[in-house]
C-alpha cells in the first residue's frame, strides 16, 4: 500500500464566481450556501473529501472585496489566512472576468510557491471563441497556473479538477477523522440555512444587516428541536423581516426547515425570533461572539 496524501486546497476569487457551488459539487454535500447576491459566504468553511489513501481539505472563503466596515475586514482576514496554509490554490474566475478586486492578493497568486489551478467557471454561458480568448489572456497573467474551463453548476470538468488536485496532494497523514465532513458544528449549518433564505427573499440592506445565533439545538430520537435568533441592526429592519402578521418570517422558517430536514435526514422543529443588536457589524465584541474575530 502506498503513502497517504493529505492537504489544504483553498478556493479564492471575486464574489459571485461560483466558489460555493464548486465546493458543494466536489464534496457532494451542501455545505456552503448559494445565492446570487454578493458576500453570501462570510466565514471560511472547510469541506473534507476522504479516499482510502488521501484526505482533501477544501476551504471556501468569502469573495474578495474592499472592506467597508469591520465585518468585511474580518471576512478578508479569512481570505488572507487561506493563502498562508494552502497546499494547492484554486483561483476561480467567471468567463469574461479580467481583474481581481485586490491587487495585493493577485500578486500573491502570481508569486505562489504552491500549485495554482485557475478555474474559468460558467463556460456554459460562453462560446468557443470567448473561451479561447480567456485562456490566452490568463495564460499570460498566470503562466505557472494550470487552467481548467469548468461549469460548477452543470458539473462539467469538476471530476477532472478533483483528480488533478488529488494527484498534487503532498504525502501526509489525515488532518481530520476519516468520517468527518466539515470543521463546522451543526448549529453553524442551521444559521447558514436561515441566512440563505433571508438572502433569497429580502432586498437592499436587510440580508447584510442580519446575523443568526442558534441558541438551542436538542436532538431527540425522531426530531431535532431548534431555536434560532435573527439579529438585525435597527427596529425598522425587524419589522420588514417579520412582515405582515409574521408572514415573511414564516416563509423563511418553512423553507429553512425543509433544507435542514434534508441535511440532517430527520424531522426538524424550528423556532425563529427576531431581535435588534445595534450596529453589530462594526462592534468588535459582537463580531467575536459571531466567530469573525480571533
Amino acid at each position: 500500500m502506498g503513502e497517504h496524501k493529505a492537504g489544504f486546497v483553498n478556493i479564492v476569487g471575486n464574489p459571485n464566481v461560483g466558489k460555493s457551488t464548486l465546493m458543494n459539487a466536489l464534496v457532494g454535500e451542501k455545505l456552503s450556501i448559494i445565492t446570487s447576491k454578493a458576500q453570501t459566504t462570510r466565514h471560511r468553511i472547510l469541506g473534507i473529501i476522504n479516499g482510502d489513501d488521501f484526505q482533501l481539505v477544501l476551504s471556501d472563503t468569502p469573495g474578495i472585496i474592499k472592506p467597508a466596515y469591520k465585518l468585511q475586514e474580518s471576512m478578508m482576514d479569512f481570505v488572507k489566512n487561506a493563502f498562508e496554509d494552502a497546499d494547492i490554490l484554486l483561483y476561480m474566475i467567471e468567463i469574461g472576468e479580467k481583474t481581481l478586486k485586490d491587487e495585493a492578493l493577485f500578486k500573491k497568486i502570481q508569486e505562489s510557491k504552491v500549485p495554482v489551478l485557475l478555474l474559468i467557471n460558467k463556460i456554459d454561458l460562453s462560446d468557443q471563441a470567448q473561451l479561447e480568448d480567456q485562456v490566452m489572456y490568463w495564460s499570460e497573467q498566470l503562466p505557472k497556473a494550470e487552467i481548467f474551463p469548468i461549469s460548477a453548476l452543470q458539473n462539467f470538468n469538476v471530476t477532472e479538477v478533483l483528480n488533478r488536485i488529488i494527484s498534487l496532494l503532498p504525502e501526509s497523514p489525515p488532518f481530520f477523522p476519516k468520517d468527518q465532513l466539515t470543521d463546522k458544528p451543526e448549529r453553524f449549518f442551521v444559521n447558514e440555512a436561515i441566512r440563505e433564505k433571508i438572502l433569497k427573499h429580502y432586498k437592499k440592506e436587510i440580508p447584510y444587516s442580519v446575523e443568526i445565533v442558534t441558541e438551542e439545538f436538542f436532538e431527540e430520537e425522531k426530531i431535532i428541536r431548534i431555536r434560532s435568533i435573527i439579529l438585525v441592526e435597527r427596529e425598522t429592519q425587524k419589522g420588514i423581516l417579520i412582515g405582515h402578521k409574521g408572514s415573511a418570517l414564516k416563509r423563511v422558517g418553512v423553507e429553512a426547515r425543509k433544507d435542514l430536514e434534508a441535511f440532517f435526514e430527520k424531522q426538524v422543529f424550528l423556532e425563529l425570533v427576531v431581535k435588534v443588536a445595534k450596529n453589530w457589524r462594526n462592534t468588535p465584541g459582537q463580531l467575536r461572539r459571531f466567530g469573525y474575530k480571533s
